[in-house]
């Protein structure tokens, strides 16, 4: 489990700016799908004019029923494990891909209170979910701070990780 650091971290805009070069150097597109950042993922994307050369599309899906609808994540699944965890943010990055003409996408579930926190799944934890050619990756991070504080941290860590995993 990552936990939000204090240091010097690159902009939001400068994030995307990177990962905006590397996927158009390598011709390929990105997809969102975001349920506790509400859409933030695909607006820091969209905020970079031309972004429509490498962004193709955001899926919010704040709710369970959204999740199955859009993305194809089994209830089951949502049933037995919640919407925060491992799986659904498994199921959400390769739903996104699969309901997308992209070829690298993110996912996010997670718990940015104040409240629907519990003792296994507290305030500010997030499930990730990255897929790029021929890897799909999931983690699990908790967050510090309100509300705000945890949909921008997560924000900036997809960005990051993003990139890390292009490189």
């Amino acid at each position: 489990m990552s936990t939000a650091s204090e240091g010097k971290e690159p902009s939001t805009s400068a994030q995307v700016d990177s990962l905006a070069r590397l996927l158009l150097e390598r011709k390929l597109m990105l997809v969102t799908a975001e349920s506790c950042t509400g859409g933030l993922i695909a607006a820091a994307c969209t905020d970079l004019a031309g972004s429509s050369a490498w962004f193709e599309r955001g899926f919010v899906t704040y709710s369970n029923d959204a999740k199955m609808e859009l993305l194809g994540v089994e209830e089951r699944l949502l049933r037995r494990a919640g919407a925060v965890c491992e799986g659904v943010a498994r199921a959400m990055v390769t739903g996104a891909l699969a309901h997308s003409k992209a070829q690298v996408a993110v996912a996010v579930t997670g718990v940015a209170g104040p409240t629907g926190g519990s003792a296994s799944k507290p305030v500010g934890t997030v499930w990730f979910g990255f897929a790029v050619p021929g890897q799909v990756v999931t983690e699990k991070c908790h967050f510090d701070g309100d509300r705000a504080a945890v949909r921008a941290a997560t924000v900036r860590h997809a960005l990051a990780r993003l990139l890390e995993l292009l490189a």
